[in-house]
Formats: C-alpha cells, structure tokens, sequence
C-alpha cells in the first residue's frame, strides 16, 4: 500500500480518535487510536507529521498504519 503523509488536526485522547489533514489536499481523514503504531500509550499531539495508509469504510477514507515522523 502507498504511503502518505499529513499532519494532526486534532485527536482526542480521552475519545481516542481524532483527524489528520493530508499534504496532498482533500479531505481530513478520520483516524481511530487502533491505527497507530507505537508502543505504549497511543495518542497523537495536534501539528503532529504523521506516515499513514489509506482505506476505505463506508463512512468515507481513514488512515491506518499510522507512524509519527517527528
């Protein structure tokens, strides 16, 4: 799968989802704490550049396999 770049719109550590604004336009994608790979506690900061996959759900595109850059 190809991977993509963004950074964090916002996440919500208490909701444990929140939104990632791609580098090459279009919609914020949608991205669940279960996406993201790291060890210990899964969350993300908001300006965050984050490494991502694309797929498809039927409420729209997420992002999955989710890696910080920085």
């Amino acid at each position: 799968m190809e991977r993509l770049t963004g950074r964090v719109k916002w996440f919500n550590s208490q909701k444990g989802f929140g939104f990632i604004v791609p580098d090459n336009g279009g919609k914020d994608l949608f991205v669940h704490y279960t996406a993201i790979r790291s060890g210990g506690y899964k969350t993300l900061k908001e300006g965050q550049k984050v490494e991502y996959e694309l797929e498809a759900s039927d409420k729209g595109d997420k992002a999955v396999n989710v890696d910080m850059v920085e």
